[in-house]
């Protein structure tokens, strides 16, 4: 059963991840709101720095994955209960009576608490991608079971999500996302065998933590975008288009059947997409000012050179093979991006441990989220072993 908002309408909200970027930036938009009422939050490691939130803004439940960190802040903090590892954080948001759970958690561990989210019926502020990647027709089939929204929480979907609404069926011929192109846009391969890992955390545009900096300099973020909005929208993959757009103002486009395009510009402030699903697909003030079009000048284009950025074409191959594919897509991007900040992985051997594991994988059947969390296991240890003779 969908819980019902308190007596003086605030909106009971749970963020999960809320002291990276994504929860820090949602924090700042609920920051002197009475429209939202905070009864949870959660981190992976970060103890510390959680306590401190939940201090400053009367929470007196938290969960950390890192089951050690969940000890240590246990021991440390006095102020409420502590939840740790992954059942903690599925405790945390089957009996935090939320109206609303913002998942901002980083990587796979974030599908749990979507499902457990969507199980209980509770509206979905959705900035973990990989749920969607992973979780694809099983996630969606579960909120429409239990009539739970989800909203997303990124730039290009909601720029979408705006764009489609109210869109008669039919109307909606073709999706683009934008990309910025990320600190190596416009090199070609030859230019990217001796990238450092600073380099490719130095992006032009957003401030994002590590693992999400360098899906954007490889662009498989824009490859998982590519899922996501295939799942939310419903719009097959051959109609999903992927376009660099350096100034990163445009952030979505649409063409309608009569051949018309609708753009979404706007500033690359993330507080916009993070409120627009807090308000449950509304347009509310902000504070942040709007652009100056003529000071801008122009605004440039560019097709993807997917043989400098492979990433995209292997998401796209993945997704349209469906299946299993962009769970181990997904998994073996997660080790070998891990082990390119380790300093044990090149830039350009990312993709290539990516498209060697799903060789060796191929795509099986989904027939339930255990399909998934096995397929998960698998590619991560077949990438493993990858890296391991890469080194």
């Amino acid at each position: 059963m969908r819980p019902t908002e308190d007596s003086h309408g605030a909106k009971r909200l749970l963020i999960l991840g809320s002291t990276g970027s994504i929860g820090t930036q949602a924090l700042e938009v609920c920051a002197g709101s009475e429209e939202f009422e905070l009864v949870g939050l959660s981190a992976e490691r970060s103890w510390e720095s959680l306590v401190q939130q939940a201090r400053a803004h009367g929470v007196d439940r938290i969960a950390l994955t890192d089951e050690d960190m969940a000890a240590r802040a246990a021991a440390e903090w006095s102020g409420g209960e502590v939840l740790g590892g992954a059942t903690g954080l599925v405790r945390l948001v089957v009996e935090s009576g939320a109206d609303l759970v913002l998942n901002g958690l980083v990587g796979s561990a974030g599908l749990g608490p979507t499902v457990a989210t969507l199980g209980e019926g509770i509206d979905l502020a959705l900035a973990n991608k990989e749920s969607l990647v992973v979780g694809g027709e099983l996630v969606v089939a579960l909120a429409e079971g239990t009539g739970a929204r989800i909203f997303p929480v990124d730039s290009e979907h909601t720029a979408l999500h705006q764009l489609i609404a109210g869109q008669p069926a039919g109307a909606v011929e073709r999706l683009t996302i934008t990309a910025s192109g990320g600190p190596f846009r416009g090199r070609d391969a030859s230019e990217l065998q001796d990238v450092t890992v600073k380099q490719a955390l130095a992006h032009p545009t957003w401030t994002m933590g590590g693992k999400i900096t360098i899906d954007s300099a490889t662009l498989m973020n824009k490859g998982l975008e590519l899922m996501e909005a295939h799942h939310l929208f419903g719009i097959p993959y051959e109609r999903i288009d992927v376009v660099v757009h350096p100034q990163s103002l445009i952030h979505g486009l649409v063409q309608l059947a009569d051949g018309a395009m609708l753009a979404h510009l706007g500033p690359p402030d993330m507080r916009v997409a993070i409120s627009y699903a807090l308000h449950g697909g509304e347009s509310v003030p902000v504070g942040i000012a709007p652009l100056d079009l003529a000071a801008i000048g122009q605004l440039t284009f560019d097709a993807v050179d997917l043989d400098a950025f492979p990433c995209l074409r292997l998401a796209r191959e993945a997704a349209q093979a469906g299946g299993t594919a962009p769970c181990v897509l997904n998994a073996a991007n997660e080790v070998a991006v891990h082990a390119f900040l380790a300093g044990r992985l090149r830039f350009l051997e990312i993709p290539e441990v990516i498209e060697r594991t799903l060789a060796a994988l191929g795509s099986q059947p989904v027939r339930a989220f255990e399909s998934l969390y096995e397929a998960d296991r698998e590619a991560r240890a077949r990438a493993g072993e990858l890296v391991t003779a890469l080194a």
